[in-house]
């Protein structure tokens, strides 16, 4: 069902190479990026100077405890938030030098799309187990089927970037194994780049980069057929 479902969830010309995945540049770069919350009076520092370099066409993990930053990385390289210091690129665009508009703009090419998913959306919510849910309200819905019609939704908008937090959380193993497997097809084969956090073994298993973040810091990044660095 997953392979079925992919083919309809992207439109393709040709498959990617193994070869050709690590010849193509990053879908995003980070190069010293900050960012302090201001609570009251109290500064908070979540990340201190990161560099990531996120590949293109791969699975990528964040993975770190509680309060490191991993959501505020995210809502960053998403475009929801900006850092107060360093410079971050997606898909080739200095995101710093858009204003409000033309981030939305941006981001809507780019890492999220409403246009075009009326076919897809049926498909990947049978894929998700919710072909009989399509007609209902969200409030109708319990919070795992709500997270997988998240899932759904953002795989049937064709993006160059996926980001999510925790998505498989609140799915059971047989739906978040079906998600999973779309994921990683969409990744080898159609040049959709994914960045997560999480906490799933099966999730972190399936991952060809992961980047260890403690405390607003990279501690190593592990790259498959590519080996460590540290940060």
């Amino acid at each position: 069902m997953a392979d079925e479902v992919a083919e309809d969830a992207v439109e393709v010309n040709s498959e990617l190479s193994a070869e050709n995945v690590f010849k193509t540049g990053p879908v995003a770069v980070l190069t010293q990026v900050e960012k302090t919350y201001q609570l009251d009076s109290v500064s908070v520092p979540v990340i201190k100077g990161v560099n990531i370099l996120v590949r293109h066409a791969c699975f990528t993990v964040l993975l770190g405890p509680s309060g490191s930053g991993k959501t505020t990385l995210l809502n960053m390289i998403g475009c929801i938030d900006r850092p107060d210091k360093g410079e971050i690129i997606v898909a080739d665009t200095k995101v710093a030098e858009l204003n409000d508009d033309q981030l939305s703009d941006f981001r809507a090419k780019n890492i999220a799309s409403a246009k075009k998913r009326g076919n897809r959306v049926p498909r990947l919510l049978e894929a998700v187990g919710l072909s009989d849910r399509a007609k209902n309200l969200p409030g109708q819905l319990s919070g795992g089927q709500r997270q997988r019609v998240a899932i759904a939704r953002a795989l049937a908008r064709k993006p160059k970037l996926v980001i999510a937090d925790e998505p498989t959380a609140n799915l059971d193993s047989h739906t978040g194994a079906a998600i999973l497997n779309l994921m990683r097809r969409m990744v080898e084969r159609y040049e959709i780049s994914f960045i997560f956090s999480s906490h799933d073994p099966d999730v972190i298993k399936a991952a060809d980069d992961i980047i260890f973040l403690k405390d607003g810091l990279i501690q190593k990044i592990q790259r498959k057929g590519v080996g460590e660095s540290s940060r």
